[in-house]
Formats: structure tokens, C-alpha cells, sequence
């Protein structure tokens, strides 16, 4: 018999439960890994049904799949949005909404501090459909307002952004951009549900690189949308047409994760502000970009805002280029890679793993020096990772 979990539950058990109880197909705890790429149909009458919108069923594996469903409703629960849509990773949810959602010769407003593969898609892509992309600083309220226009569709941001996890008013941005009939998208990679849901403040859409935190544990690429049923179909209709799907077994490793995202995220909030605690009084260390320090700028409001401020710490060295690749070169615990929201610890100079075939001023342009280090920490013991970063930093 099918059970559905209460919208009123906690996010620990809307993780576990939401999506796979009232979406039986066994009797299965685990939802099974539809591995299909067609759905037969039993006689034409059946497909008419279907057609007309009789019959709620699948077709073709572009189009839906069980287990996709599954994670798609559970998603929807955490977020507390009415439907989700999955994609093939991130940057394709992104890709995608842009596409759906922007006109030719259309306007979008962007965050300056967002992911480079964003802005790269804006400058590089965007741009042959006509669409003219303002960039604003992170956080300038006043900004926003004056980059708003006639022709302005869309506003992006990330929150919190990458790498200075700055962190924007969602209810003041949505009030501002819905008065000009701007939809507002976040990109909450960065904060997952669990520490914030934008959707709650007037955003329209939230995305998410599934990659991160929310499959948690470095095994998988997917992305994800969530919204209204109106917004999300419209997604869902352009994914169908692009074809950027993930994969049953993508979904299937997506649910798993999910199920322990809110353990984690408590884990990745204690160690992230515990470390850039510890890190802002080293003598080595220049300064710390965490949401959850008093000296970050937007500490008032992410703390009105979010129930945590997660597992990345940014923060520069008092050294230069080489003397901090000492210090990541000597780190034994993280890993040296480009990700985040693992369960293992990763660790990155942003002007090498990212920045590094751009010029000096196009670096400084994006707030990107030689000293500065992105650390996503893991689930890894806290004091093991604060002693393994001291033996490092002792090498600057």
C-alpha cells in the first residue's frame, strides 16, 4: 500500500522516505534501477490513452524513467518545491533553464562571483542567441536594481558563490526582480536544502550540481531543477529535447546519497566552521571566507537565512604562489581535485586547477590570487584534518 510521508517531516526523514513510498515497484525498500531505455506499450488503445493524456506511464527513456522519479520526488520534498527535474550534471540544469527560460535577444543579470563555466556559457553561448548578460557584484542590492530592464528575463545567482561564498538577501532580490516580472534562479550547490531552501524566500527555480552534496560521495554527475510544476515542465520539456540525461544508475547512486544528506551536512557544518575558526587566527593564514565567521560581509544575512553554512572554506595564504603549493602539495588528507561536497576532503588553488590559462589582470578581474585555497572538508574527524593542516601550513 502506498505511504506518504508527511510534508511536515523533518529533512532527515523526508531524505530517507520522500519519493520511494508512494512510488512503489516492489516491495523493495530500495527502489530498483530501471535499466531501460524503451517501455512497451500493451495494444494501441493503450497508446491513444497515453497520448490524450489519459494514462500516466513512460515511453521512452529520455522522457522519464522510475527511478529518476523517485529521486526527482524526493528532491522536490527537501526543497519543498512542487516537482524536480533531473539532468546530466550541473551545468546541464543550468544550461538548460537558460535555454528554456530566455528569449532571443533577451537579458540576464548574473553574480560576478559564480561558477566560470557559467559565466563562460553566458560570454561564449548566450551571446550567439542575441541574449546580453549583465554581471553584478555579489550581494550590491543596488546593483540588481539598476541592471533590471524591460528585456530582462532572468536573474542568476549562486548562494553561496564560488569560491567567497558570498551569500545574497533571496527575499529582498525576489521582491526587486519579481516587481519587474524577473524570475529569480539559485543556484544552491553550495548550501543544499538542508541549510537553505531559497524556493521558501520567492525563488523561482533552484538548481543544483547533484555531483556535490547531495549524491555526497564522489561517484556521480547529475544536476537537478527545482520549482514550480509550471517552471519545472518546461524544464523537463527542453531536457527531453536536448537530451541531457543522467542515467538509472546515476539516479539510483543519487538516491543513496540523498538518504544521509542531512547526517552529513551537520558533519560538513561543524567541521567547515570549526576550521575556519581554527584557520582565521594563523599566522600563516591572510584572511578566511566562511559565511559563519563575523568577518565575512554577508555574516548577517546568511545567518538570518541559512540553518548552517556548509563544508567549503576559502581563505588566503600570507605567501605567494609557490610557498602555497607547498602547503596543498603537503596536505595528506585532502585530496588535490576540483570538487566539493564529497565525503572525503578535497583541496584546490583555484588559479591552478581553474584560472591557470588566464592572463594576470584577467585573474585579478575575478578576485583570483596566487595564495588563495578551496577547501571542501569532508566527513573525515575534524581534529585529524586541523592537525594534517597544521603540518602543512608549517611548510609555506
Amino acid at each position: 500500500m502506498s505511504r506518504r510521508i508527511s510534508d511536515s517531516a523533518g529533512k532527515s526523514t523526508q531524505s530517507v522516505h520522500a519519493g520511494e513510498r508512494n512510488n512503489p515497484q516492489s516491495d523493495s525498500i530500495t527502489t530498483p534501477i530501471h535499466q531501460t531505455s524503451t517501455y512497451w506499450f500493451k495494444n494501441s488503445a493503450e497508446v491513444i490513452e497515453y497520448q490524450e493524456g489519459r494514462k500516466q506511464r513512460d515511453e521512452y527513456g529520455r522522457y522519464g524513467n522510475p527511478t529518476w522519479r523517485a529521486a526527482e520526488e524526493k528532491l522536490a520534498a527537501l526543497e519543498n518545491g512542487e516537482e524536480a527535474v533531473l539532468f546530466a550534471s550541473g551545468m546541464c540544469a543550468a544550461t538548460t533553464a537558460f535555454f528554456a527560460l530566455l528569449p532571443k535577444d533577451g537579458h540576464l543579470v548574473v553574480t560576478s562571483d559564480c561558477y566560470r563555466r557559467t559565466r563562460q556559457f553566458c560570454t561564449d553561448y548566450l551571446v550567439k542567441m542575441g541574449v546580453e548578460t549583465t554581471v553584478i557584484p555579489p550581494s550590491d542590492l543596488p546593483a540588481l536594481k539598476n541592471a533590471l530592464r524591460d528585456d530582462t528575463t532572468l536573474f542568476f545567482t549562486e548562494l553561496p558563490t564560488n569560491p567567497y561564498l558570498r551569500v545574497m538577501d533571496i527575499p529582498e532580490v525576489t521582491r526587486i526582480c519579481h516587481a519587474r516580472n524577473v524570475k529569480v534562479i539559485v543556484d544552491s550547490t553550495f548550501a543544499t536544502p538542508v541549510n537553505y531552501r531559497a524556493l521558501e524566500d520567492g525563488a523561482d527555480i533552484v538548481i543544483h550540481s547533484a555531483t556535490k552534496y547531495l549524491g555526497g560521495h564522489n561517484d556521480l554527475l547529475a544536476g537537478a531543477a527545482t520549482g514550480s510544476k509550471e517552471d519545472i515542465q518546461g524544464l523537463r520539456d527542453a531536457v527531453g529535447v536536448l537530451g541531457g540525461i543522467t542515467s538509472p544508475q546515476n539516479a539510483y547512486l543519487l538516491l543513496r546519497g540523498m538518504k544521509t544528506l542531512g547526517l552529513r551536512m551537520q558533519r560538513h557544518n561543524e567541521s567547515g566552521l570549526k576550521i575556519a575558526s581554527w584557520l582565521q587566527g594563523h599566522p600563516h593564514v591572510r584572511k578566511v571566507f566562511y559565511p559563519g565567521l563575523e568577518s565575512h560581509p554577508d555574516h548577517a544575512i546568511a545567518t538570518k537565512l541559512m540553518q548552517g553554512f556548509g563544508g567549503v572554506v576559502t581563505f588566503e595564504l600570507e605567501s605567494d604562489l609557490e610557498g602555497t603549493m607547498r602547503f596543498v602539495d603537503a596536505c595528506q588528507l585532502p585530496y588535490i581535485g576540483p570538487s566539493l561536497g564529497g565525503t572525503e576532503a578535497l583541496i584546490e588553488m583555484p588559479v591552478t586547477m581553474s584560472y591557470w590559462d588566464k592572463t594576470p589582470e584577467e585573474r585579478q578581474a575575478y578576485g583570483i590570487t596566487d595564495s588563495l585555497v578551496r577547501l571542501s572538508c569532508g566527513i573525515e574527524d575534524v581534529d585529524d584534518l586541523l592537525a594534517d593542516l597544521e603540518q602543512a601550513l608549517a611548510k609555506v
